[in-house]
């Protein structure tokens, strides 16, 4: 398991350990270093399907370098130590983006699907605990700017049970879908989302939405790349139903 203390990879080791099955979480802690391969090989000694959850840093470049490098080492490690296949996170909407972390993560998919291990890719929309990272990435004083951004906001544990069914079920057929995807109920606007967050905690702080002129893919995020399409399942709670029970 590739980032397993991450918002959806704790879910995961949960969830597969509440169903019986054995996790192996694969950190430097551990000895496993997955940027340049260290100690994989041993690590992923007996174990059939590899999840690779784990994030990277989020200039572009220094992702792209980072994603490839992990998915190249889980696919040759992976193979020699008998992994029979890898189901990995992404997020949905990705294919329409040219720059940044959504271009890292393109990168990801297709070094994956370079490797001699069949992967099945789950998209998946922004978690609705990236809500209050966002609160703390756009702080200044009393002010939170966050990006226009319309999405369809998905718990990280709904993810997660996805993820845990995908590694325990039957191996993709050669001809099956490129990827899975999943969203959360409905669209939502990040920023109007983080007001409600900001009322549940109680806070004083005043969300205010800004845009990047200069970011070829503006107008994505605010037009609707990450919400549903026609073959996305979507699944509760509503982002109203889990800061109900998440504050």
């Amino acid at each position: 398991m590739a980032g397993a203390t991450g918002k959806v990879g704790r879910h995961v080791v949960e969830v597969l350990a509440e169903g019986g099955y054995e996790v192996v979480a694969l950190s430097r802690g551990a000895g496993v270093d997955l940027e340049t391969g260290s100690g994989l090989k041993e690590a992923l000694a007996g174990v059939e399907c590899i999840v690779d959850a784990a994030n990277g840093p989020p200039e572009q470049h220094a992702a792209t370098a980072f994603f490839t490098a992990v998915a190249r080492n889980l696919q040759q490690a992976g193979a020699r130590a008998g992994a029979r296949r890898i189901v990995a996170v992404s997020i949905l909407g990705i294919d329409r983006f040219r720059a940044g972390y959504m271009v890292a993560k393109q990168a990801h998919e297709q070094a994956l699907r370079a490797g001699p291990l069949p992967v099945q890719v789950l998209r998946a929309a922004q978690f609705h605990e990236i809500v209050g990272q966002f609160l703390q990435w756009g702080r200044k004083g009393d002010v939170a700017y966050l990006p226009r951004m319309r999405t369809q906001l998905v718990a990280a544990r709904t993810v997660a049970e996805a993820v845990a069914r995908l590694a325990i079920g039957p191996a993709p057929a050669p001809s099956g879908a490129p990827h899975l995807e999943i969203a959360g109920p409905r669209p939502e606007v990040l920023a109007e989302a983080a007001r409600k967050l900001v009322a549940r905690r109680g806070d004083a702080l005043r969300v205010e939405e800004v845009g990047n002129p200069a970011d070829p893919d503006q107008r994505l995020y605010e037009d609707g790349a990450f919400l549903a399409g026609p073959a996305t399942v979507c699944a509760g709670p509503t982002f109203d139903a889990w800061l109900e029970t998440a504050v």
